[in-house]
């Protein structure tokens, strides 16, 4: 049976949603009382995933996590399906931007305490020791910058950064992580803030979270520096800052060969967020990024 035929819940019509980068399938469905839901379809080789995930959302909406309500996991023809409730609201980013700077400051507290909780789950015992594993990866990202035909300025600096702080990531702890949070997956209902899009869920230093910061820094740098002192409760580690710029340095080296796929436009995201980057830590001689806190 397909998605619409294998659910408890009697859909009668799907409309796809396009938006996202995900390779599963997703759409609005439409049950016959007219109640809306968000389905997702995937292979039958990400059942662990989408199922881990099921569970993992369903034990963050007890714990207090605004996320979509997960209603039910199951197989259907396409593989599996996901069904969650529906949001029937609007993008965060373009809601905060317009808000008064207090507004994007307590929501931004807001994200960052729930992010917190988010981390409360542990990862499996049997992980590999953070260290070890996130040098190999800053080893394959950097070896795919230098092999990529498309450089931006300034990388020499990010390069550098990397290399001469690896350091930082030794005995650091591993959670549960969400794997792309920031505030283009997040939306506003009533006002309230919801936290979307967990298919990129992973288990490592909580803190890596933060790379994706950059996005959030950008659209409202306000929201940025209130996740930091929601997630902190204000009480900042200064070994924080080093492995967030640490991260946010690795992940910039790995998204200019993921951009050029996608041609000019996200290639052109991709140097305008170098040029923020280095903007904001002084072409890497700061270690606070001078959006926070102003």
């Amino acid at each position: 049976m397909n998605a619409l035929d294998a659910s408890s819940i009697n859909l009668k019509q799907l409309t796809v949603i396009s938006k996202g980068w995900s390779g599963d399938q997703k759409y609005c469905a439409t049950s016959v009382d007219g109640a809306k839901y968000f389905l997702r379809t995937c292979s039958k080789d990400k059942k662990y995933k989408v199922e881990t995930m099921f569970k993992v959302q369903r034990q963050l909406a007890t714990l207090g996590v605004s996320v979509s309500k997960p209603v039910e996991f199951g197989e259907c023809a396409e593989g599996f399906y996901l069904l969650q409730a529906w949001i029937d609201g609007q993008d965060a980013e373009e809601v905060i931007s317009k808000l008064d700077v207090h507004k994007q400051y307590r929501y931004g507290l807001e994200a960052g305490k729930m992010l917190k909780i988010i981390h409360s789950i542990p990862a499996p015992k049997e992980q590999i020791g953070w260290a070890l594993r996130f040098n190999e990866k800053i080893d394959r990202k950097i070896k795919m910058f230098n092999d990529c035909a498309i450089k931006f300025d300034g990388a020499d600096n990010i390069v550098d950064y990397i290399e001469s702080n690896r350091y930082l990531l030794k005995d650091r702890p591993q959670t549960f992580q969400h794997g792309d949070y920031h505030i283009g997956n997040m939306m506003m209902e009533n006002e309230r803030l919801i936290i979307i899009d967990f298919d990129r869920y992973d288990y490592g230093d909580p803190w890596e979270e933060f790379n994706r910061i950059v996005w959030s820094a950008q659209a409202s740098p306000k929201f940025a520096t209130g996740m930091i002192d929601g997630y902190f409760s204000h009480k900042i580690p200064s070994e924080f800052w080093g492995l967030l710029a640490l991260y946010i340095c690795s992940n910039l080296l790995s998204s200019m060969p993921w951009a050029i796929p996608f041609g000019e436009s996200e290639i052109n995201t991709v140097r305008n967020l170098a040029k923020d980057v280095l903007n904001w830590y002084n072409n890497m001689q700061s270690i606070i990024p001078n959006w926070y806190g102003n």
